[in-house]
């Protein structure tokens, strides 16, 4: 069981929690998640498991695409609507075009302010953290890109977005400063991932339909395995002479006539299908494992 279980995260639940929770369903404790989902979103959590964890690392910028729902009227301390009103109630009628051009001030690469209530770390700890000791801080801003923010639908105080953007972009963000271009206040009311990196949302479980899995003692049928992570990733196939010199920090070849152009990173991948490493280019066609599974 080393590789990556997809899971479609219930609403009400923290990360953390699903992590907890499938390694019950499993049996598993080497559990790790890609990227972290606010407890009022849904969809998209990937899980790493055993070995695979190692390649965590490789996630930490992976695109992601929701789509989120906006209400106007009223902001909120966490920019989502589990937070506390910082605004009077209105519902106010928003005009399409306007929303329209506000939204263009957020496609593209710009500099965003993470919402104080967030997994951001201040001084080694989260943000969140600092906020339920009602501790202010001030978030520096990071830059982001968004690829796709499209307008699905327009009632009343409540916009539908669609958002595909880099690793660290928060939709709640967006909807915040969305309501103070438009003067009423605006916050994320809901919020739907659909896919992170290479996973997507038709790949994933929901708990339940895991937890049948496991009880038919076929768990194997929803994994991933590490072989098949990373697929922007060129493989490099090894004998087991080669894989167990890696396995000891040996350099390892790749061949000069493979189709792949010249990459920094590649998977040495054995003849069975395992994924033994990954290594980073030290001269061209010769790699050192930086991961070793």
């Amino acid at each position: 069981m080393d590789g990556a279980i997809v899971i479609d995260k219930p609403e009400g639940w923290t990360s953390h929690d699903v992590v907890g929770k499938a390694r019950r369903i499993i049996g598993m404790k080497k559990i790790g998640h890609l990227g972290t989902l606010d407890p009022i979103a849904t969809g998209v959590l990937p899980l790493v498991l055993g070995r695979a964890t190692r390649l965590a690392q490789f996630y930490t910028r992976s695109d992601k695409i929701y789509e989120g729902l906006i209400r106007f009227g009223w902001s909120t301390v966490t920019y989502d609507r589990a937070g506390e009103p910082t605004s009077e109630k209105t519902e106010p009628r928003i005009d399409p075009d306007a929303l329209e051009q506000a939204l263009e001030r957020f496609r593209g690469e710009f500099l965003q302010t993470p919402p104080p209530v967030s997994a951001k770390k201040v001084e080694g700890r989260r943000a969140y953290q600092l906020a339920r000791e009602s501790i202010a801080v001030e978030l520096a801003p990071a830059p982001v890109e968004v690829y796709e923010l499209t307008l699905l639908d327009l009632a009343g105080p409540l916009a539908r977005v669609r958002a595909h953007c880099s690793g660290g972009t928060y939709l709640r963000a967006i909807a915040h400063d969305l309501g103070q271009l438009l003067g009423c206040g605006a916050h994320l009311e809901d919020l739907r991932r659909l896919s992170s990196g290479e996973f997507e949302i038709a790949q994933a479980r929901t708990i339940p339909q895991l937890e049948s899995l496991a009880g038919d003692e076929r768990l194997i049928d929803a994994l991933i395995p590490a072989a098949q992570m990373l697929p922007g990733m060129a493989a490099v196939f090894v004998d087991d002479l080669t894989a167990s010199q890696i396995r000891n920090g040996r350099n390892f070849p790749a061949s000069p006539f493979r189709s792949q152009p010249a990459s920094r990173y590649v998977k040495a991948v054995t003849r069975n299908g395992d994924l033994a490493a990954i290594g980073e280019a030290v001269l061209p066609n010769l790699y050192h494992p930086v991961v070793v599974l």
